[in-house]
This record gives C-alpha cells, structure tokens and sequence, in this order.
C-alpha cells in the first residue's frame, strides 16, 4: 500500500501577508490539513503578486496547484469547501492514490 506523505502549501507575495485574503485562504488549508494529518506551511515570494495559490505536494513529486485566488474578498468557509473538493476529486487520479484513504474524511464534512 502507498503511503502518504502529504502536505499543503500556500504561497503568497509577502506583500499579502497581512492582507484578509491570505488570512482565509490559510486559515482553510490549515483545516483541510489538519482533517488529512497533513502539514501545512505559508511559503512567501519577494515579486508582488494579487494572487494567492495553494498546492498540494506529496513526498519529492511536483507540487499540484489545487486552489488560486486572485483579488476580491473571501470567505474561508468558501475555499476551505474548495480545497476540499479538490482533495477528493485528486484521491481519484492514479498517480495520487495513496489519497484513497481521505475520501472518507473528506466526504463526511460535505
């Protein structure tokens, strides 16, 4: 069985740091995160940027973005609902199998 060594990453200008916007999208990755047994960690860029990503990284594999806000306000609820949904439609790729075992804990909180 593949195991899991998961995590998700939020990447922002530090620009945005003390912006609202960086707050939810964290706040949310933060929750799916601690749903999965996952890590997640802010990492910040020196370029100004609007935009706000988040990946999902397994292991030494290429980060996969999930999730990319651009301006405007959020609500965490929202992305947190965002992110969940794309951790459930990503445990179905073959690559990413061993995601299998969250669809369950993804599912419940629906």
């Amino acid at each position: 069985m593949e195991t899991c060594s998961g995590r998700l990453l939020v990447y922002a200008s530090r620009i945005s740091l003390g912006e609202k916007r960086l707050q939810s999208v964290s706040v949310a990755a933060e929750k799916i995160a601690e749903l999965l047994n996952f890590p997640a960690e802010v990492v910040t860029f020196e370029q100004e940027s609007g935009y706000i990503y988040v990946y999902y990284k397994n292991g030494d594999n290429e980060p996969i973005p999930i999730y990319c806000s651009n301006d405007g306000e959020l609500e965490m609820q929202d992305v947190y609902k965002a992110l969940r949904n794309m951790m459930f439609v990503l445990s179905f790729h073959p690559k990413h199998s061993a995601l299998k075992h969250i669809r369950k804990e993804v599912i419940l909180f629906s």
